[in-house]
């Protein structure tokens, strides 16, 4: 191993470990919560460092953001029915598991203000995989339906129910029956 692959490979985890610290910080204490001079105290290297991997935090909550789109399109790729359930609403369960045990994860990647195009060709492929999951979900009721418009708004109403859900504005006792209504509208 060169020197050269080494120092690539330290500084790439030590991008990694700040984007972990970031996560980890804004889990525990909120977004607010997350700035360069602590991030620095935790990750124990100094401000100058982060500034050598990222602009400022909005760069490190738009990694953050990115990273998260992978996990949660690994997360609705494993997403498997059940005996008598529909792909959809296997994934809309996944979607909303993912946002409930991910909170400050899910508050980055669709809640923060980042600079991700979404719904372009010049969005990350993290991006693009997770909305293909969502996509291969709908597609067997879409019908004649556009498809992408369809996911778009099954997208919308997951997003709405997580959000809610979390800022605790929906009843919590009837999240099953929600869902019961979200998968009669896809008909």
């Amino acid at each position: 191993m060169t020197i050269q692959n080494r120092r690539e490979r330290e500084r790439a985890e030590r991008h990694q470990l700040i984007i972990d610290a970031a996560r980890e910080l804004a889990e525990a204490e909120g977004w607010d919560a997350v700035t360069t001079r602590r991030l620095a105290d935790k990750v124990e290297y100094s401000q100058p460092v982060l500034y050598s991997h990222f602009k400022g935090k909005d760069a490190i909550v738009r990694e953050v953001a990115i990273q998260g789109c992978g996990e949660l399109a690994r997360h609705l790729r494993k997403a498997r029915p059940a005996p008598g359930q529909s792909r959809l609403r296997a994934t809309a369960e996944a979607y909303l598991e993912f946002a409930r045990e991910r909170p400050a994860l899910y508050d980055a990647m669709f809640v923060q203000q980042v600079d991700i195009p979404f719904g372009t060709d010049d969005a990350p492929q993290e991006l693009r995989d997770a909305f293909g999951e969502l996509v291969a979900a709908v597609e067997p009721v879409a019908g004649d339906r556009d498809l992408e418009t369809l996911t778009e708004v099954f997208w919308s109403t997951l997003h709405g129910i997580a959000t809610l859900t979390h800022g605790k504005r929906l009843r919590p006792d009837h999240h099953l029956d929600r869902l019961d209504l979200v998968m009669g509208l896809s008909r």
